[in-house]
C-alpha cells in the first residue's frame, strides 16, 4: 500500500476521538461566555464569569480539587514507580503483571464503594482496630467525606497506580533496559538507584502522556469524589455537575464557566509540570537516602496496592449478602439475599443494556485502533488519540451534549455509542501500541514476499500473533465502557440506564446492602470479561497442541506454500527466529 495512502488508516481514529471532542470543548466554551442558542441566549458577556467567581464555595472546590487531582498523581505515580524498581526483573513482578489486569477491571464506581466499606468510620479497618482501642461503636471521625479529600486522594492513589504500573512495565518492554541497568550495578550503583538512573529517564517520555492523563481525571472525578469526597464544599468537578443538572437552565452558563476553569487548573498544571521536568532534566545520579526511600516503599506497595483492591471486592460481595453486621463484629451475623432478590428485577434489565453498549464500543474503537496503528507512525498526528484523557471529562462532555441535540442524536442509541468510543478508543489504542510496535517486522516482509496483501497480512499474520493483546485491548475497552457514568448520563439523558448510573444512584440512598450488590455488579461484568480474554487464548493454543506458527507461509495456508516454492527470497536460516509477543 502507497504511504500517502496507507496514512489514510490513522483518519477513523482521529475523526472518533478529535471531532466528538473538538466539538464538546466549542459547545463548553461558547455558553461559558453567553452563548447559548438552544436556550435563547445569543449575547456575548462574561455574566456566567461573575457568578463563578462569587459562588461562596468556589475557593475552597478548587483548593480541594488541586488537592485530590495532584496529590492522587504524585501518590500513585510514587507507587508506580517505586513497584517497578523494587520488582524489576524478580518473582514478584510476573505475579504482579498477571494481577494488574484483575485490578484494572474494576470501574472506579466499584472501587470507591468498596474502599468506603474499607475505611468509613464503621469500616473493616476500624473494626479491626477495635479491640485494641477499647472501641463499642464508630468513632466520630470523618474518615469518608472528609473536609480535606483524603479519603478521595487515597483512593484515586490506589486506583490508578496500577494503570500506571502497567504503562511502565509495557514501556519497559519495549526499551529493553536489562544490559543498561546491569552495566550500571556492575559500577557499583544499588539495583533501586541503578533503575532510577538509567530507566526512568529511558522510560519517562512513554510516561509522561499517561501521568497527564491520570492528573485529568483526577481534577475532574465524579464517580469517586460522589462517594468519598467532601460534601460542603465539594470539589470542583462535583460543583459544577450541581450546576449542570439545576433546574433552573441558566444555571448551565454558570456550569461551563466552571468547566473551564477546571480545564484552565488543567493545563496550567501540565505547564507547571514541564517546567518541573525541565528542572530535573540535568539531575544524573539518584542520591542513596533517596533511593533507599524508594525501596522501603516499594514491596509493602507492591502488596498494598493489590490487596486493597481485593479487599474491596470482598467487602463488596459481603455487604452484599450481609443480614445485620453491627460494629465492632469482624463479620455479619449470617447471609441474607433479600438484597439480591430486590435488585435482581433492576439488574436483570442494566446489565443485558451495559453489556451490549460495551460490546458495540469495543466493535467500534478496536477496529479503529487497528488500523491507526497499521498505518506510518505519526507522533503528532497518534497523540492527538489521547486527547479526552488529557482534558478534565467536564470540560467537554456537556459541550458534546450540545452537539449531539443539535445532530438529534441526543437520548439515542447512536449518540451514546459515539460517546463512548472516544473514551474507549484512547485505552485501546494504550495497549495495543507496544505489542504492535514490538511485532518483527521479519514477519510482514516475509508474507509481502509470499504474495499476501495488506489485509491479507494483517488477518493471517499478524492478528493470530498479537492475539493476547488484542484480547486484552477488548476486555480493557470494555471496563472502561462499563465505567462510564458521566458521558452516560450526558449522552443518554437517563433514557439508557447502565450499572454504573444505578450503581451511583443507589449511593445517595445510603442502603449498604443494595450498594454493594449494585457496586458488586458493576465490578462482576467487565473481571468477567478480562477472565474470559485471558483464558481464551491459553485454550485455543492447547487446542492446536500448543503448535505456535513459526513462519508467515504457515499462517498463510496452502497458496503461500505454492508462492513461497517459487519465490526467490528465503528467511536465512542462520538468522534467528522472529520474536512473538506473548
Amino acid at each position: 500500500m502507497r504511504s500517502g495512502a496507507s496514512r489514510l488508516l490513522l483518519v477513523p481514529a482521529l475523526l472518533l476521538v478529535l471531532v466528538p471532542t473538538g466539538a464538546g470543548l466549542l459547545g463548553t466554551l461558547l455558553p461559558a461566555f453567553g452563548l447559548l442558542p438552544t436556550l435563547g441566549r445569543a449575547e456575548f458577556g462574561l455574566g456566567p464569569w461573575r457568578e463563578l467567581f462569587a459562588d461562596p464555595g468556589l475557593g475552597r472546590a478548587v483548593l480541594l480539587t488541586l488537592a485530590s487531582g495532584v496529590g492522587s498523581t504524585l501518590l500513585a505515580s510514587l507507587l508506580a514507580l517505586a513497584i517497578a524498581a523494587t520488582l524489576h526483573g524478580r518473582p514478584g513482578e510476573r505475579r504482579l503483571r498477571a494481577l494488574l489486569p484483575v485490578l484494572l477491571a474494576v470501574p472506579h464506581a466499584a472501587a470507591a464503594v468498596g474502599f468506603a466499606f474499607l475505611v468509613a468510620p464503621s469500616g473493616l479497618l476500624v473494626r479491626l482496630l477495635a479491640p485494641l482501642l477499647g472501641l463499642d461503636r464508630p468513632p466520630g471521625l470523618a474518615t469518608v467525606q472528609d473536609p480535606w479529600a483524603v479519603a478521595l486522594t487515597l483512593a484515586l492513589a490506589l486506583r490508578e497506580a496500577p494503570f500506571l504500573l502497567l504503562v511502565i512495565l509495557a514501556a519497559a518492554d519495549r526499551a529493553g533496559l536489562d544490559h543498561r541497568l546491569a552495566a550500571a550495578r556492575s559500577l557499583g550503583r544499588p539495583p533501586v538507584a541503578a533503575w532510577l538512573e538509567v530507566a526512568l529517564p529511558a522510560l519517562w517520555p512513554s510516561l509522561r502522556l499517561p501521568v497527564l492523563a491520570v492528573l485529568a481525571y483526577g481534577l475532574s472525578a465524579i464517580e469517586a469524589a460522589l462517594v468519598l469526597g467532601p460534601t460542603a464544599p465539594p470539589t470542583l468537578a462535583i460543583l459544577v455537575l450541581r450546576w449542570t443538572s439545576d433546574p433552573d437552565l441558566d444555571r448551565r452558563l454558570l456550569a461551563s464557566a466552571g468547566a473551564l476553569l477546571l480545564l484552565a487548573l488543567g493545563l496550567l498544571l501540565i505547564l507547571a509540570g514541564r517546567l518541573l521536568e525541565a528542572l530535573l532534566a540535568g539531575l544524573r545520579r539518584v542520591p542513596l537516602a533517596l533511593a533507599a526511600a524508594v525501596a522501603v516503599i516499594g514491596r509493602p506497595a507492591a502488596v498494598l496496592v493489590p490487596a486493597v483492591a481485593l479487599v474491596e471486592l470482598v467487602l463488596l460481595v459481603a455487604w452484599s449478602v450481609a443480614s445485620s453486621w453491627r460494629f465492632p463484629a469482624l463479620l455479619p451475623s449470617g447471609p441474607d439475599f433479600t438484597a439480591w432478590r430486590a435488585a435482581l428485577p433492576l439488574l436483570g434489565e442494566v446489565t443485558p443494556t451495559t453489556a451490549l453498549l460495551g460490546a458495540a464500543t469495543v466493535a467500534l474503537a478496536l477496529p479503529a485502533t487497528i488500523a491507526a496503528l497499521e498505518a506510518p507512525r505519526s507522533g503528532a498526528a497518534t497523540s492527538l488519540l489521547w486527547l479526552p484523557l488529557l482534558l478534565p471529562q467536564l470540560a467537554f462532555v456537556f459541550g458534546l451534549q450540545v452537539l449531539l441535540v443539535r445532530l438529534d442524536l441526543a437520548e439515542r442509541t447512536a449518540g451514546l455509542l459515539l460517546a463512548h468510543g472516544v473514551m474507549v478508543l484512547p485505552y485501546v489504542w494504550l495497549v495495543l501500541r507496544g505489542p504492535w510496535e514490538r511485532l518483527d517486522g521479519r514477519l510482514r516482509a516475509a508474507a509481502r514476499c509470499l504474495g499476501a496483501g495488506p489485509l491479507a497480512t494483517l488477518a493471517r499474520v499478524v492478528l493470530p500473533l498479537l492475539a493476547r493483546p488484542v484480547l486484552a485491548a477488548a476486555a480493557i475497552g470494555f471496563s472502561v465502557s462499563v465505567a462510564q457514568y458521566l458521558v452516560t448520563l450526558a449522552a443518554g439523558g437517563g433514557r439508557f440506564p447502565t450499572l454504573a448510573t444505578e450503581t451511583m444512584a443507589l449511593v445517595a440512598g445510603g442502603d449498604r446492602r443494595r450498594i454493594g450488590t449494585a457496586a458488586l455488579m458493576l465490578a462482576l461484568l467487565p473481571l468477567l470479561v478480562t477472565a474470559l480474554a485471558l483464558w481464551l487464548p491459553a485454550m485455543l493454543e492447547r487446542g492446536r497442541g500448543s503448535a505456535r506458527p513459526s513462519a508467515p507461509s504457515q499462517l498463510l495456508g496452502k497458496g503461500a506454500n505454492k508462492l513461497s516454492t517459487s519465490s526467490s527470497v528465503k528467511l536465512s536460516p542462520a538468522a534467528p527466529p522472529p520474536s512473538t509477543p506473548s
